[in-house]
């Protein structure tokens, strides 16, 4: 009688309400609650409605194949899916999509002991002798059902040999014969065997819905537990069914007749949502005293230092939706009733600083693994979260140095401190304002095209290019021609990639607009390749024999008032100077 109140028709979370309580165990025969509420028909699982939909639609049409491949992460449903498959096969009722669950063969499946349903573990059974068994015993009807079913789990594990030897059973095994895999990494199954299988791939459950079934089994239970408990248990299985349904049984050991918020993260080690918060506020607005005291606290109550990353780089992972795609219809980390303070937070900081601030805690994390040093980890990510919004982004820093480059003059003084954190477009535009300005030497007025003053020429070229522009084109320097109006740069046979790349359209056009504004008319410049029958080893050893050594060369290029204004601002000592680079800037 007992065996017939805790059927599987009576275990569905989708099921209604039965008015009498399921019976309890004793404490030597207890049953956890991953088991006692494992599905026990197609229509009890959850989330995975496509799989079921099309393994009923098999059965009712005939349509079973003689191998599936169920993949999908752990606790998704592939094992249960399986014992069903092997119920609707082999019960007395069937084939049928609805297996009974009451005849002595549903039963025995569903506890893993009918003789006909050979559950095997493939982590444990992965030689090649364990396959041969199959082999020889394929061949032997069922015993009592109507089919013989294998269920290998862990099928991924089986060894290169064993799915050889598996391979021609597989394709052709006898009519009485079906074989159901299941695997969490389906990349190591080989193609002949995928090839041979009908594959189903098990989604991962959505929180909703395992906050249901697990809201289920609460009351089934006749226990109480409070919504945000449950939402945190399922948030925390990650969508893993048995996970969460593990998780909930120890909880309900833990915390009595009600569960509750409090009691799931005493026990798990994490932080509350108004403490997460409160860090959080601390973080964003600067106050790294109080940021350091709230961790000193949480760290004396018994918080776990890597649960507290995990949640702060879910809360920074939040501030970036919302951010981008608002708050309605999300799913959060947080509860409802601190959507109001999540949206102030992610209007207090900007995309690019929580795009930092999400690697930081993610390298932290990952920092943390194996180091004795986690507190100071953990500090330190968190000082450097409230000092994001004084980091000068990449973009403006190349701006005000592009400024520099382009008006050596105002290096040696430098921008006030205030115009490293000005905003892009005000950076963009004083760029763009010292462009047009013209080029000028020492003296006052437009410089000639001409031999003599081409040192200076080239200084101010070498300055406006940039050192990656004037190192590809000092190969050809000094030029082959320098006329009033022209000048021509060729190029010697073995430089083939630094040619084409000053030959590129743009940067001839660049060229010629920063030596028309040097000598004040228009100039015109062409790239020309040396032929084999020129003789151009004598100038090209000349002007790498005035190349200095690489140390005379370093002191040349710190006296250079925009490397040492850059050297002084950023921080920056100059270990190595490449020999192009010399070159154009030893010419100053």
């Amino acid at each position: 009688m007992a065996k017939q109140r805790s059927t599987p028709r009576e275990d569905s979370a989708t099921a209604a309400p039965v008015s009498e309580p399921a019976p309890v165990a004793s404490s030597s025969s207890y049953t956890v609650l991953a088991r006692r509420y494992r599905p026990q028909n197609f229509s009890d699982l959850v989330g995975q409605e496509p799989v079921a939909r099309a393994l009923s639609n098999a059965l009712s049409s005939n349509r079973v194949a003689h191998a599936y491949l169920f993949t999908g992460a752990r606790g998704v449903g592939k094992t249960s899916t399986a014992r069903i498959l092997a119920k609707a096969l082999n019960c007395i009722h069937g084939p049928t999509p609805n297996p009974c669950g009451i005849c002595d063969i549903c039963q025995s499946i569903a506890t893993g002991e009918d003789v006909d349903v050979l559950e095997i573990d493939g982590a444990s059974n992965r030689r090649i002798d364990e396959i041969r068994d199959i082999r020889s015993n394929v061949q032997y009807r069922p015993s009592r059902a109507r089919f013989k079913i294998y269920i290998i789990d862990e099928v991924h594990m089986l060894t290169k040999e064993a799915f050889n030897a598996l391979l021609k059973t597989l394709e052709e095994p006898p009519s009485h014969v079906k074989f159901i895999f299941a695997t969490t990494e389906v990349e190591k199954v080989p193609i002949t065997i995928l090839s041979r299988c009908q594959r189903f791939d098990f989604a991962g459950i959505p929180l909703p819905r395992i906050v249901e079934r697990l809201r289920a089994i609460v009351d089934r239970e006749g226990l109480q537990a409070d919504t945000d408990a449950l939402e945190l248990i399922a948030r925390r299985a990650g969508g893993s069914m048995r996970d969460a349904q593990s998780l909930l049984d120890q909880l309900l050991a833990f915390g009595g007749d009600r569960l509750t918020a409090d009691g799931v993260h005493q026990l798990l080690g994490t932080a509350g949502d108004e403490r997460i918060l409160g860090l959080v506020d601390a973080i964003l607005t600067g106050d790294h005293k109080r940021t350091l005291d709230l961790l000193d606290e949480a760290c004396v109550s018994g918080l776990q230092l890597g649960e507290l990353v995990d949640q702060l780089l879910a809360y920074w992972r939040d501030l970036m939706v919302v951010q981008c795609g608002g708050i309605e219809g999300r799913d959060l980390s947080v509860p409802a009733r601190h959507h109001e303070t999540l949206r102030r937070h992610a209007q207090a900081v900007s995309l690019d600083a929580i795009l930092a601030g999400l690697d930081v805690l993610s390298a932290t994390r990952m920092r943390l693994r194996g180091s004795n040093h986690a507190r100071i980890l953990v500090e330190m990510a968190l000082i450097r979260l409230g000092r994001l919004n004084d980091l000068t982004s990449l973009t403006q820093l190349a701006s005000w140095l592009g400024q520099m480059r382009l008006d050596p003059r105002a290096a040696g003084g430098g921008p006030p401190t205030g115009q490293l954190g000005a905003s892009r477009a005000s950076s963009a535009a004083a760029a763009e304002e010292v462009k047009k300005k013209p080029l000028a030497g020492p003296e006052s007025g437009p410089l000639t095209l001409s031999e003599a003053n081409w040192p200076l020429l080239w200084q101010q070229i070498a300055t406006a290019l940039g050192p990656i522009a004037t190192s590809q084109l000092s190969k050809a320097n000094p030029p082959a021609i320098i006329g009033p109006n022209t000048l021509v740069f060729r190029f010697p046979a073995g430089y083939t990639k630094e040619r084409e790349y000053a030959s590129r359209p743009e940067r001839l056009a660049r060229l010629e607009e920063v030596l028309s504004r040097a000598i004040g008319q228009t100039c015109i410049v062409r790239i020309e390749e040396v032929s084999g029958s020129e003789n151009v080893s004598q100038p090209v050893l000349e002007s790498r024999s005035t190349v200095p050594s690489s140390r005379s060369l370093k002191e040349e290029v710190e006296k250079i008032p925009l490397i040492r204004r850059a050297v002084e601002v950023l921080g920056a000592t100059i270990q190595r100077v490449d020999e192009g680079f010399g070159q154009s800037e030893g010419s100053a």
